[in-house]
């Protein structure tokens, strides 16, 4: 037999015992040492072959590593069987006849749920849904709209102009829909009715009714017998269907470069159904959109003949509508992402 280290073996086994994380972990470890083919077995049932004097030696050597491995083992026991009850008291106190929590959905946005209800009523009056790009050439936002260069708009502070080095063309973030009116021309035959909702941009101070960015919704219909009369009844009947009532209206003549006549459309106060109060400023009346009929100008520009085609063209603010609907009183909430805010819809 060869010489045998108890001293080396003695600490790999403890050290072997106190690594097990469960119980039949270590089960695996006693065999190891104390199975019919295990280290110390085997030590024991070959002491018969080894002189009485040295017999006697690894014997009490052997039996002695044999005890520490038993009590080591019966220790570990205890405390993996203790650490196994905790484990079981703790999953028992949940009490598991409680409702799961339910995970947190997202929802639609306010503008997202007026943009859609306004798309809904337009297109239930015969009107398509038309998209255009973001970024314009100076032709688009401006010329073919027939807007002067030397109007306001078209300095640094109602614009963002793009810093462009290829593009020969000066380009922008769209001021307003409108637009697509003259690109949706170019490329289609009249007659027909198209509402344009999306994003617009203006270079100005952000405040509780003004912000850099918000949301329009442009509308057009050519043909060749529109009149003022087809402009208001188109507006009256989209308010009372999104205002779910009738809503008195009126036409006020205003100057804008792309329409000829041009009208603000104001609406009966809300509030105070038409005595006056402070939301209209006493006049029991609130500025909703411009429009009127559209400019010859524009029609030229759009490739249509202002002697056979003639209509009607309008701009809403949906963020107004969604004020409006909801009211809220500031049109910075819509973008400043509170979620205390957003949640209420």
């Amino acid at each position: 037999m060869e010489r045998i280290n108890f001293s080396l073996l003695r600490n790999k086994a403890e050290k072997e015992i106190k690594r097990a994380t469960d119980l039949e972990e270590l089960n695996v470890i006693f065999k190891k040492y104390l199975g019919k083919k295990g280290i110390i077995t085997q030590i024991l049932s070959s002491l018969k072959n080894l002189p009485k004097e040295k017999r006697s030696k690894i014997g009490r050597q052997a039996n002695l590593l044999k005890s520490i491995i038993e009590k080591e083992k019966e220790k570990r026991e205890i405390a993996i069987k203790k650490q196994i009850e905790q484990e079981s008291e703790k999953d028992e106190s949940i009490d598991v006849t409680l409702p799961a929590k339910r995970p947190e959905t997202g929802h639609l946005h306010p503008l997202t749920l007026v943009r859609r209800k306004v798309e809904k009523i337009f297109e239930s009056m015969g009107f398509c849904v038309v998209q255009g790009p973001h970024i314009e050439t100076e032709w688009y936002n401006f010329d073919a709209l027939n807007i002067p260069k030397d109007h306001p708009a078209r300095d640094l502070w109602d614009t963002f102009w793009l810093d462009q080095k290829r593009n020969k063309e000066k380009l922008l973030l769209r001021t307003h829909t409108s637009p697509v009116q003259v690109r949706y021309m170019e490329k289609h035959n009249p007659p027909f009715r198209i509402i344009v909702p999306g994003r617009v941009f203006r270079h100005e101070a952000s405040d509780a009714s003004h912000d850099i960015q918000f949301y329009q919704v442009e509308g057009l219909m050519i043909d060749t017998d529109i009149s003022v009369t087809n402009f208001k009844g188109i507006i009256d009947q989209f308010l009372r269907k999104f205002f779910n009532r009738k809503i008195k209206t009126r036409l006020r003549p205003g100057y804008f470069p792309f329409v000829e006549p041009g009208f603000e459309i104001d609406v009966q106060c809300f509030i105070c159904q038409g005595k006056g109060c402070s939301t209209c400023s006493q006049t029991g009346w609130v500025e909703l959109c411009p429009g009127g009929m559209v400019h010859p100008n524009v029609l030229k520009a759009g490739g249509l003949n202002p002697k056979n085609w003639q209509g009607f063209a309008f701009g809403m603010g949906l963020d107004r509508l969604a004020m409006m609907t909801y009211k809220i009183g500031d049109i910075r909430l819509f973008y400043n992402g509170d979620l205390r805010f957003l949640k209420q819809f």
